[in-house]
């Protein structure tokens, strides 16, 4: 668990996102006959405050190209904090697929609600400014707006993140000669209540994908006799993407090895299907009568009712075993040199 590399930057692209909220705030000046003189587009950055009242302070002369800084707006990170109002369960996962080609089915835990602290400050040197700035702003907050951000590019996870707004702080530095300097502050508090997510496990990272033993009759393997090789893959002995393959289309109890099912095209003989939390190894298909041998991989046998689903444990779901998951094991063993080749499966119990 800890220790394993990931970075979906979802806070960056939290704060990313909040920013693009106003990097299109416009202040436009009239003259006494009301015609436009002004268009100013409001300049927007990451940063404390402390570091725009620094340079005004200076800078103070507007009248200088190099020191036309306001109108200005600042926004940086605040708090973080758990938000336990929005808590699921730590154990509960949820499947999803990548977005590369092809599309591989991934495994995550629920994500962590945090709310993310977010401050935004306005400085204006007029009053007039401010309240224009303020206006194009406050509508769209009553009291949240509803960001959708893909917080994990990886597998295309998008969720809609609101941007609350808490409160509004106003700050008129008007004390001072004629020579200092007026400031315009407004600071604008909001919350993201946002979601952090754990490493997206595909199980390359957590399983043995593949184990090879070879043998040689001879240290001299180009001339050996014979050659013993074991292949042992990891497989699935639940169901873990609920693909539903088909429906039982009659009660069976705990003896029955023989049954009808709604539709079998979509399952194959020498495979294995769950139903309900039983595990059974299918033997035989006629038209849409199965037959199986019941309670594999330790599971109990149990009776099971018409349109209960039948979930066939496939490849994907190998794929998709969690850590400190049971699982199996596929064993085929070949035999080289002697002009013999087989191979068997054989289920293995294993516990993490």
């Amino acid at each position: 668990m800890l220790g394993t590399y990931f970075y979906h930057e979802i806070i960056r692209k939290t704060i990313v996102s909040f920013g693009t909220l106003f990097n299109n705030i416009h202040i436009r000046h009239k003259d006494e006959n009301s015609n436009e003189v002004s268009d100013i587009k409001v300049p927007i950055s990451y940063g404390p405050i402390q570091k725009f009242l620094a340079r005004i302070e200076q800078k103070p002369d507007l009248r200088k190209r190099v020191a036309l800084t306001l109108p200005r707006m600042s926004f940086e990170i605040t708090s973080i904090q758990y938000d336990s109002s929005r808590k699921v369960s730590t154990m509960q996962t949820f499947k999803g697929t990548t977005n590369t080609s092809p599309p591989r089915p991934v495994n995550m835990f629920m994500p962590s609600p945090y709310n993310i602290g977010i401050q935004l400050n306005i400085i204006t040197k007029f009053n007039e400014d401010m309240l224009q700035i303020i206006e194009q702003i406050l509508p769209y907050f009553q009291p949240h707006f509803n960001l959708t951000i893909d917080l994990v590019s990886q597998i295309g996870e998008k969720r809609d993140v609101p941007i609350t707004l808490e409160n509004i702080q106003m700050n008129d530095n008007y004390e001072g000669d004629f020579q200092t300097r007026r400031n315009l502050i407004y600071t604008l508090n909001f919350v993201a209540k946002t979601y952090l997510y754990g490493p997206v496990s595909d199980g390359s990272n957590s399983l043995i994908r593949k184990v090879q033993v070879d043998y040689y009759t001879s240290t001299d393997r180009s001339n050996a006799t014979r050659q013993l090789r074991y292949v042992a893959t990891p497989r699935a002995i639940k169901d873990y993407n609920n693909d539903q393959s088909a429906f039982l289309a009659e009660d069976i109890n705990e003896t029955v090895t023989s049954f009808d099912v709604s539709d079998s095209s979509l399952l194959s003989e020498d495979t294995y299907i769950q139903i309900n939390q039983e595990e059974m190894f299918i033997k035989d298909i006629t038209g849409n009568t199965l037959t199986v041998i019941r309670a594999q991989d330790s599971s109990s046998p149990s009776a099971h009712l018409s349109g209960d689903p039948l979930n066939e444990i496939t490849v994907e779901d190998n794929q998709l075993i969690p850590f400190d998951d049971d699982f199996g094991f596929d064993e085929e063993r070949f035999s080289f040199g002697d002009g013999l080749t087989y191979s068997t499966t054989q289920g293995v119990d294993v516990d993490l």
